[in-house]
């Protein structure tokens, strides 16, 4: 069952004529000024150009990554207990902490994870 080119020409208009019609009614093509400017951090990028910012927020940020990568290796290494050897997988995965706990021990003594400094 081959397409004529009367058929062909019947799906364009079709097609276009309903593309016209989510164009027109889209709520896209409702501007309003608020939600077309920039909007970065709560701070209005148009008033004051350097606010002070507060380095705790990127800390947080920073230690909130590190532990979500710990545990994207850390649920599959208890995957691998069954299929490996127990002595091995033991010293992988106890180096593995103990460094994340060394990081956590040098933030908490340089006064990382303190708010109120």
């Amino acid at each position: 069952m081959y397409l004529t080119s009367k058929h062909m020409l019947m799906i364009i208009v079709i097609m276009m004529v309903m593309s016209l019609i989510m164009i027109t009614f889209s709520k896209k093509t409702i501007c309003e000024w608020q939600k077309s400017t920039p909007f970065e951090c709560g701070f209005n990028p148009m008033t004051f150009k350097r606010l002070p910012f507060s380095i705790h927020f990127f800390l947080i940020a920073v230690i909130f990554l590190i532990f979500d990568i710990e545990i994207i290796i850390v649920l599959p290494m208890t995957l691998t207990l069954k299929t490996s050897m127990i002595k091995m997988w033991l010293i992988t995965s106890s180096m593995f902490i103990s460094i994340l706990i060394m990081g956590l021990y040098h933030e908490w003594i340089n006064g990382m994870l303190n708010w109120t400094k």
